[in-house]
């Protein structure tokens, strides 16, 4: 722990001049369920005073612990808080904001090739449980779970005939036939219910899903609890929105208002990056004395760690004075965060405190910290975690082959790709064809790519679309326009789904050839169909492509789209809206008005734009001449 706070050192001492600028409001203490006095939500979610540029935001106790003052003994929240800014730099804070746009656990996409749609994916679905679900291990508290290994011959879903009448019912005949279903004398326990919702949730089917639940409620053919009434709650936000899953906990039972509840719209929130929302549930969890759990911490982080690494300390602070311990999520976010900073050593300190507290990387975090590595050009350091993750044998080790992939083929050692792969191929699992073709794809061997694909075609007969999406990108990095068209088409005829996933892959498969109006269609088509809502990061990549162009009118249709879809108060859209007008060479007039108006405040980097882009700006040429 030593080496954490003598790293702390300079970041106390450069954010003091900050830190003493502020005044801060603070509630009383309010009684939380656990038996302490603790601070409200004005000592997390700070009301300041002073220069609105840089956002920082500390409970009023961190001050004293920050600048030319003594430094007293600290524990893990308080040296963990500090390492979420050690060793910064202008230009960290000048990628403060655009790392929300940015954001991808680092497993086995290209290095590189950040996103944030992952970081929704880990809040859905995350490997290690933690937020798994926001409801519990399943939707109605049992712990049945689907087998699906991807072994050849094992790869049968676990499926029941309530599923399959719910996927083969009419929308508008839906309750009708579940009723039918029911009066032919066929099983609707608690058990056939829970696979149905398990298998519907797996395939992210969450309208049929909605409709099933809206249909249990109404009949009473389930006797419904907060876990019931959590996953009834986490739908409604899925398919309607936060309002309407707002309005929903107004009809559930005062009973039931738990901290189950109000975790899954918390979920939810943080999920749709509406930072508003998401602090407003976490001061209700906390006013309505609600028990403080790790999963709600971790979820605050998760939302930091895309909008605002500064307010990072505060969670960490608050998890301290409420003895709440960081899970292996919590570390995973804390090491992820420091890596995108390229701040190597720092989370080298992170590792060092985790492991400290008895908490061991699991496969995913290995992942995680030595594609930072390969990342920052630390090489050996990437080859040592790649061979710890493989252990001795990697034959009894296929867990891993998975991962080790992609990673290998980063640091372009293609020995080592085969040789991983040869271990899979005369038996493969689905997650490792995936990641051959992505290895491969990486290393620019198309044809052994398509060799995987072509294989796993032969043994699994009907693949979901998102392996076909795996080659797809494949075809887009390497600027394959005719394949891709030809793999798209296919994909269409074996009756796959196209997702946000595959318009992804198709905008920037034609971006990438230079279709660049064919991208924007395709773009806009996907958008206009009420069922596929396209990644955020698809429309910022249109929008950087333009921006790029200096085209400022296609530039502000593809803003003004993200507006209309709900994607406010992040300032990378305006950054690149502003870097269309500057490489237009055209005066961006009330541009700073635009921004204010979306309550946005201008980093470094985008001052500077902004005041180059100012065509009433005084120079001494201007001076001169007038």
């Amino acid at each position: 722990m030593w080496a954490i706070r003598r790293a702390s050192n300079t970041t106390r001492n450069q954010s003091y001049y900050v830190l003493v600028s502020r005044t801060i409001y603070a509630k009383p203490g309010v009684h939380l369920g656990n038996g302490k006095d603790q601070q409200s939500k004005g000592d997390l979610f700070l009301k300041e005073k002073g220069d609105p540029y840089t956002g920082v935001c500390c409970p009023t106790r961190l001050i004293s612990c920050i600048g030319s003052l003594p430094v007293v003994s600290l524990d893990w929240a308080r040296n963990l808080s500090s390492q979420v800014r050690t060793n910064s730099t202008d230009k960290d804070d000048d990628l403060e904001d655009g790392f929300s746009d940015l954001e991808a656990p680092p497993e086995t996409d290209n290095i590189g090739e950040l996103s944030d749609r992952e970081d929704k994916e880990i809040s859905e679905g995350d490997s290690d449980g933690e937020n798994s679900d926001v409801t519990g291990d399943d939707e109605l508290g049992l712990s049945q779970t689907e087998s699906d290994n991807g072994e050849k011959g094992l790869g049968k879903k676990i499926q029941s005939s309530l599923f399959t009448t719910i996927m083969e019912a009419p929308r508008f005949s839906f309750a009708n036939t579940l009723d039918k279903w029911v009066e032919e004398g066929n099983p609707l326990g608690r058990p056939e219910i829970s696979l149905a919702m398990l298998n519907l949730r797996k395939r992210r089917l969450y309208g049929k899903a909605l409709q099933f639940m809206e249909w249990l409620e109404a009949t009473k053919r389930l006797d419904f609890g907060e876990r019931e009434y959590s996953s009834h709650l986490d739908l409604v936000a899925k398919m309607q929105g936060i309002y309407k899953a707002e309005k929903f906990i107004d009809k559930v039972p005062k009973s039931f208002c738990g901290e189950i509840l109000y975790r899954t719209l918390l979920a939810n929130c943080v999920s749709a990056v509406n930072v508003k929302k998401a602090e407003e549930v976490f001061s209700k969890i906390r006013d309505n004395a609600l028990p403080l759990t790790i999963f709600a911490c971790n979820q605050l982080l998760l939302l930091y760690k895309k909008v605002n690494r500064k307010k990072i300390g505060d969670v960490l602070k608050m998890m301290e004075q409420e003895g709440i311990k960081p899970s292996l999520f919590t570390y995973r976010l804390l090491i992820d965060t420091k890596g995108r900073l390229h701040d190597i050593s720092g989370m080298e300190d992170v590792i060092t405190a985790m492991r400290a507290e008895g908490v061991e990387p699991d496969l995913y975090l290995q992942a995680v910290i030595a594609k930072h590595y390969i990342f920052d050009g630390h090489k050996e350091k990437a080859e040592a975690v790649l061979k710890d993750i493989e252990g001795d044998d990697i034959g009894n080790n296929r867990a891993a082959c998975k991962v080790l992939l992609p990673l290998y083929a980063s640091l372009d050692k293609v020995d080592d790709v085969g040789r991983i792969w040869n271990i899979c191929k005369d038996n493969p699992r689905l997650e490792e064809c995936l990641a051959a073709i992505e290895a491969w794809g990486k290393l620019g061997n198309i044809e052994k790519a398509e060799e995987v694909f072509e294989e796993m075609i032969k043994s699994w007969k009907k693949l979901s679309s998102k392996y076909y999406n795996a080659l797809l990108k494949v075809y887009a990095n390497h600027k394959l326009l005719i394949k891709g068209k030809d793999l798209a088409k296919r994909m269409s005829d074996s009756g796959c789904k196209i997702g946000p996933s595959t318009i992804d892959a198709l905008v920037k498969l034609h971006v990438m050839a230079g279709e660049v109006e064919k991208a924007d269609s395709i773009l806009c088509k996907a958008s206009e169909q009420n069922q596929l809502k396209p990644f955020y990061t698809t429309y910022i990549y249109m929008l950087e492509t333009y921006a790029k162009r200096g085209d400022v009118h296609h530039a502000e249709k593809i803003f003004h789209r993200l507006k209309q879809l709900g994607f406010v108060g992040r300032i990378r859209q305006f950054q690149l809206l502003l870097d269309a007008y500057v490489n237009a060479k055209v005066p961006a007039y009330g541009f700073r008005e635009r921004m204010k108006a979306d309550n946005i405040f201008p980093n470094k980097t985008l001052s500077a734009q902004l005041q180059a882009s100012d065509a009433f700006r005084r120079t001494e040429i201007s001076e001169l001449l007038d």
